[in-house]
């Protein structure tokens, strides 16, 4: 049993509209998806990723009135996001020009590497992609399609002790830990695992910071991060794994577009498996996905009342 990568990130923003202009307009992504938090239908929860709306490269946010997140370990950290190896002087100058807090171009874990921050201070990592990997360009992005964003990878997390969540990782989830190299910002060790074939869209960076305070989740902050399978068989047997391990878990949870799982590594980070399929084109064209308020059936009998609580994003 294998996971095969990065599926999803799911962050928070108290800034629903502004977030939609940021990650479409100065990121160029892809909005593929607008509904709603399937737990608290007064949320949004958007989602972008590149123009096929491929499994790996959405980036979603849940819409809830927070306070900014009180950085610390326990923590999802940091989020890459992997860029072609000559895409770092467009993106150090678009980012810049937009007057973001913004790193410089480094060599990290042997890869070329841009952090940044959004307006809500989420953080982030440029990466340089492994060779020969392309965007699946959006004809409608701001971007150049030569620079846009492939998708994610690595993800980052603090824990303050390695020992716990390295079983998990390797014992349950059978990751392989393949190195590890020196917080760049002198706060300890990060420890690399490594999901199938490997690489970017299929690492799991674990900081080691026991110095920090516990983080508080918040606006600005990371809520949850998911790896890939294939289908339902798989999950079905994801499920039965952690249950014979007695890792307490959700159990399977219908979400429509995928199917997950949910449960938590020992430092505290919520962690969910989820299937690559069916995708987000089950219920509208590939065309024109995002453009309109698109519920699962479940929750279709409600649109009425769901949209009289939503506000609008343009």
């Amino acid at each position: 049993m294998q996971l095969t990568g990065i599926h999803h990130l799911t962050a928070i923003t108290a800034q629903a509209r502004e977030n939609k202009q940021f990650y479409t307009d100065t990121l160029g992504l892809r909005m593929v998806k607008k509904t709603v938090n399937q737990d608290d239908t007064s949320a949004y929860h958007l989602f972008y990723a590149d123009g096929l709306a491929q499994p790996g490269t959405d980036l979603t946010f849940f819409d809830w009135p927070a306070a900014r997140e009180r950085r610390g370990t326990h923590s999802i950290s940091r989020t890459g996001l992997r860029i072609g190896a000559d895409s770092f002087d467009f993106w150090a100058g678009r980012l810049g020009d937009r007057g973001l807090t913004v790193g410089k171009v480094v060599q990290l874990d042997g890869r070329s590497s841009l952090d940044f921050e959004d307006p809500e201070g989420q953080r982030f990592r440029l990466t340089e992609d492994a060779p020969g990997i392309t965007a699946a360009a959006w004809e409608k992005s701001p971007v150049p399609g030569q620079h846009q964003i492939h998708g994610l990878g690595p993800i980052t997390i603090s824990v303050p002790d390695l020992a716990p969540t390295e079983t998990v990782l390797t014992h349950l989830m059978n990751m392989v830990k393949v190195r590890d190299y020196a917080s760049p910002d002198g706060q300890g060790t990060v420890h690399v695992f490594q999901m199938g074939d490997g690489g970017p869209a299929a690492e799991l960076h674990v900081a080691v910071q026991p110095d920090l305070p516990v983080a508080r989740q918040g606006a600005g902050g990371v809520h949850h991060v998911a790896f890939r399978v294939p289908d339902k068989p798989t999950i079905h047997a994801w499920a039965q794994r952690l249950n014979d391990m007695r890792v307490p878990s959700s159990g399977e949870v219908e979400r429509y577009y995928f199917r997950s799982l949910y449960f938590r590594e020992p430092g505290g980070n919520l962690f969910e498996i989820a299937t690559d399929k069916p995708g987000f084109a089950v219920d509208e064209p590939l065309e024109s996905l995002g453009e309109s308020l698109s519920l699962p059936p479940f929750l279709e009998g409600r649109r009425d009342q769901i949209e009289a609580r939503l506000k609008p994003l343009d």
